[in-house]
């Protein structure tokens, strides 16, 4: 590639990231739909390959989303809000048994001193932001319903994402088929095999890695809830979703549950159950789940997710979210071709040897013949010859 190309290379990306930061609002439902596109791509091909039409595929996909969607709104959200409120009136049971069993304990073994300026203002200021966030809807619809262009175009993009995602996972392939066709001929290989990796990458964590965390915060849920823990399912589901981040799922949420149980049935026998519940979690996430949902798939870096996330936001608000995970999944399969082509460069590897020339073969041209000089007999200095002559009597030849 010449240095011109590079810099055509240079200027187009800085006006694509230009045009994405400038219409970022705009391309929001746009990004949405083919993140749910991108997930379900595979589903509508292996309805494909059971010998259905792409748009009967497609169709049957809807329906699930839609029965997923339904029941999110209609039994999840307002369960988890359930759960939430009992949390919080149990939290000060909680902080109250910290206080008295478990600080004076980890002051005498460990001499570690937890320090509670004061657990109702604790409280009261959690109950004050979860009403706030109870409220938001309400407030939210209350500012959308004053303005009538405002309610118009929040109903157009709602409309926008189901539209735009028919259209997508119904040519997806054709699109990619496109974009490939596209590509400048030189840079094709390279560009298609960075695609692939970064997909590999990309779908080890979000088809992969988001299913491991929504079977462990169902099985958590689950195990907790026929353990009898009152609060069971919102710390199965607050350690399934922070699970990405290894063990940290799994040791916030036995902490959690733990203290729940010892404060509801002060026992033994329950603290031995939440332990029996988070090890059958474990073992079933390491020896059935990520064999299974990621495979050996090197998935994104919980650190590099963080990061893409916050960072994403920081620059295009919602839409730099929505980019984070592919624009890092990206990333991290360009850093990985940088570091093998770093790798395979003069600049890493050492120097290769001068080769000998008294080692090196020598072809030898006589009469038009070529003889190789290994195949020649070995010619004798011409004092040894001389010497050899005068000890037989003869004189020296030439």
């Amino acid at each position: 590639m010449t240095t011109t190309e590079r810099w055509q290379w240079l200027v187009l990306l800085l006006v694509g990231g230009g045009l994405i930061y400038l219409l970022a609002p705009a391309l929001t439902p746009f990004a949405i739909a083919a993140l749910f596109a991108y997930l379900w791509d595979p589903v509508v091909d292996r309805l494909e390959r059971l010998g259905l039409s792409r748009n009967l595929s497609v169709g049957i996909v809807f329906l699930l989303i839609g029965f997923a969607v339904v029941a999110i709104v209609l039994l999840v959200i307002p369960f988890t809000e359930r759960q939430i409120v009992k949390f919080l009136d149990q939290l000060p049971r909680w902080l109250a048994w910290i206080q008295a069993e478990a600080q004076p304990q980890l002051e005498q073994r460990f001499g570690v001193t937890l320090d509670f300026a004061d657990p109702n203002k604790l409280i009261e200021m959690l109950k004050g932001h979860w009403r706030e966030a109870g409220g938001i809807a309400t407030r939210v619809l209350a500012k959308v319903s004053s303005s009538g262009l405002t309610v118009l175009g929040w109903i157009a993009q709602l409309v926008l994402i189901p539209v735009v995602t028919f259209y997508l996972l119904r040519d997806w392939d054709l699109l990619v088929t496109r974009v490939n066709e596209l590509l400048p001929r030189q840079i094709e290989p390279t560009i298609s095999r960075l695609a692939r990796e970064s997909d590999e990458v990309l779908g080890a964590f979000l088809r992969g890695q988001l299913s491991v965390m929504l079977s462990l915060g169902t099985l958590y849920a689950v195990g907790l809830w026929l353990v009898g823990i009152d609060v069971g399912p919102l710390i199965g589901m607050i350690a399934g979703l922070i699970s990405f981040v290894p063990y940290l799922g799994a040791i916030v949420g036995l902490g959690m549950a733990l203290i729940a149980a010892v404060v509801q049935y002060q026992d033994w026998a329950h603290v031995f159950m939440v332990l029996a519940v988070f090890g059958v979690g474990q073992t079933i996430e390491g020896y059935v789940l990520v064999p299974k949902l990621v495979g050996d798939k090197i998935g994104l870096h919980p650190v590099a997710v963080i990061f893409a996330v916050l960072a994403g936001g920081e620059l295009f608000g919602f839409l730099g979210v929505l980019l984070a995970l592919p624009a890092a999944a990206v990333v991290m399969v360009l850093l990985r071709y940088v570091h093998e082509r770093y790798t395979a460069s003069h600049l890493y590897q050492p120097a290769e040897p001068v080769p000998d020339a008294a080692a090196s073969p020598v072809v030898v041209v006589s009469h038009g013949s070529v003889v190789a000089a290994s195949e020649l007999a070995p010619v004798e200095p011409p004092l040894a010859v001389a010497a050899s002559a005068i000890d037989s009597g003869k004189p020296p030849a030439g």
